[in-house]
C-alpha cells in the first residue's frame, strides 16, 4: 500500500516519447497512477467511493502534495512542452492521459481551471523564457491559482472596450486603475491576467496591454459578488494606483489583443471539457432519476436518453477536435461546441428540475441547496462564461463560415475619440 508521506518526494517526468500512441499514454499514466496513489485513495477510487476521494483532495496537506506530484509527473499539463514541465504529447495522446486521471478523479478542479486551461498555454505562447520559468512549474504543481480579469461594467461582450488604464512610467513600471467584474475566484487568486488600456490615441483592439498581475499588489482589491445559488464565486476588482514592474508585460506594448485571442480561444474550448468520453451529467441524472422512481415517466424518460447521447456525441466531438488541431492553437472552431455546451448545461438544469422536483422547489431554511435546486439556478452559467451565445454564433459565422462581419464604426477610431452612446 502507497504511504501518503510518498507524495512529498518529487515525482519526475513520465517517461513517454512525444510520439507515444493513445495506449502507450494511457498505460504510462495508469501505472503511475496505480504506484503513487495512497493504498487508501486508490482503493476508494476503484471502489468508486467519490466521497473519500474528494475529502482526500480536499485536506489541506494530503491534497496540496497529491497535486505536486501529479504536476511533477507531468499529468496535469500532458500537452505543455517537456521543457516547461509537461509531457510533450499530441493532443490524441494527451486526452488518454485526462481519461487515466478522470478514471480515478484525482485531477485539478473547476478551481483551477484559468490556471491551467488559460494562463499556462498563453505564458506558453506568448511569454519570455524568464515568465515561462517563474509561472508555469508553480501552476502545473498547484501552487499558484489564477483568475481573469477582462470584463469590465462597461465592457462585456465588447471586450476591446474596456477602460482599464495602464499609463508607463519612466522607469518602465505600469501604474493601473480601473475595474473589472464576473473574476471567478478572484477573491483567493495568486495571479490574475488583467487586459488593460495602454495608449488610448489607438484604435481600441490597437492599444491594449496583457499583464501577469501579482494578486497581493497593493491597490488590488477583490470583493466576492454572491449568487442566487448562494456561492460567492464571481468578484469584482478595484485596481488603484497599482503598480506593475516592466516584465508583468506579456506580449508587446499595445500588443494585448492577439495575446487575449489565445486566452479566450482556449477558454471557449476548455469549457467544454477534457478529450474524454465517459460518465457526464446525463449518468447522474439518470442514476437519480431511477433511484427516486421519476424514470418510470416515460416522457421524462426520452429527455434523459436524448441527453445522454447529445452528452455523448460532444464529449466525441471534443476528442476529435483536439486530436485534429495537433500542437496548434485552438481555433474558432471552439465556438461550436462551446455553444453546443451551454444549451446541454441550461438542459441539465431544467432536467434536474423534472428528475427531482420537490427538492427543486425548496429546502429547509439555513440549509444547502439540494443538487437539483443548484443545477436549475446555476444553469445559465455556462451560457454566460466565455462569451455569450450571441458572441459565439457571430465568431462561427464570421471565423467558420467566412460571412461578412457585422459593420463595427468604431473599429479604426482612436478609442480617446469613438463613439459614445
Amino acid at each position: 500500500m502507497t504511504e501518503p508521506s510518498r507524495l512529498t518526494e518529487p515525482a519526475p517526468l513520465i517517461e513517454l516519447a512525444e510520439d507515444a500512441t493513445e495506449v502507450q499514454a494511457f498505460e504510462a499514466a495508469d501505472a503511475w497512477l496505480r504506484a503513487n496513489l495512497p493504498g487508501d485513495v486508490l482503493k476508494a477510487a476503484l471502489d468508486a467511493d467519490w466521497d473519500a476521494v474528494g475529502a482526500f483532495l480536499d485536506d489541506p496537506q494530503r491534497g496540496p502534495a497529491w497535486y505536486a506530484a501529479l504536476g511533477d509527473a507531468g499529468l496535469s499539463t500532458p500537452t505543455w512542452p517537456r521543457e516547461c514541465g509537461g509531457l510533450g504529447l499530441s493532443a490524441r495522446a494527451a486526452g488518454a492521459v485526462a481519461d487515466a486521471v478522470l478514471r480515478y478523479r484525482v485531477d485539478r478542479g473547476m478551481i483551477d481551471f484559468v490556471g491551467l486551461a488559460l494562463a499556462g498555454p498563453t505564458i506558453i505562447f506568448h511569454g519570455t523564457p524568464r515568465q515561462r520559468e517563474r509561472y508555469l512549474r508553480p501552476l502545473a504543481r498547484g501552487e499558484h491559482r489564477w483568475c481573469q480579469l477582462f470584463s469590465e461594467p462597461g465592457a462585456g461582450s465588447d471586450l476591446a472596450g474596456l477602460s482599464t488604464r495602464a499609463e508607463r512610467q519612466d522607469d518602465g513600471t505600469w501604474v493601473v486603475n480601473g475595474q473589472k467584474v464576473w473574476s471567478s475566484f478572484a477573491h483567493i487568486a495568486d495571479y490574475g491576467l488583467l487586459m488593460a488600456r495602454t495608449d488610448p490615441a489607438l484604435p481600441k483592439h490597437r492599444g491594449i496591454g496583457y499583464f501577469l498581475l501579482d494578486m497581493r499588489t497593493p491597490g488590488v482589491d477583490a470583493r466576492p459578488l454572491k449568487q442566487m445559488t448562494g456561492d460567492a464565486e464571481f468578484n469584482e476588482v478595484f485596481l488603484t494606483d497599482v503598480r506593475l514592474p516592466a516584465d508583468a508585460l506579456l506580449g508587446e506594448v499595445n500588443g494585448g489583443w492577439t495575446v487575449a485571442i489565445t486566452t479566450l480561444m482556449q477558454e471557449r474550448n476548455g469549457l467544454t471539457g477534457l478529450p474524454a468520453v465517459g460518465e457526464g451529467r446525463a449518468d447522474v441524472l439518470l442514476r437519480r432519476a431511477r433511484d427516486n422512481g421519476t424514470l418510470a415517466e416515460p416522457v421524462l424518460r426520452d429527455d434523459l436518453l436524448r441527453f445522454l447521447v447529445e452528452e455523448r456525441v460532444l464529449q466525441m466531438t471534443t476528442v476529435r477536435a483536439h486530436a485534429e488541431s495537433g500542437r496548434k492553437a485552438a481555433g474558432a472552431e471552439g465556438s461550436i461546441r462551446k455553444l453546443v455546451n451551454a444549451r446541454l448545461e441550461e438542459k441539465a438544469g431544467a432536467l434536474a428540475a423534472e428528475v427531482e422536483p420537490l427538492a427543486a422547489l425548496a429546502w429547509e431554511q439555513g440549509r444547502q441547496n439540494s443538487a437539483a435546486s443548484y443545477e436549475f439556478l446555476v444553469m445559465k452559467q455556462a451560457s454566460i462564461a466565455g462569451g455569450t451565445p450571441e458572441i459565439q454564433r457571430n465568431i462561427i459565422a464570421e471565423r467558420v463560415l467566412g460571412l461578412p462581419k457585422d459593420p463595427d464604426p468604431d473599429k479604426n477610431v482612436p478609442f480617446n475619440e469613438r463613439q459614445r452612446g
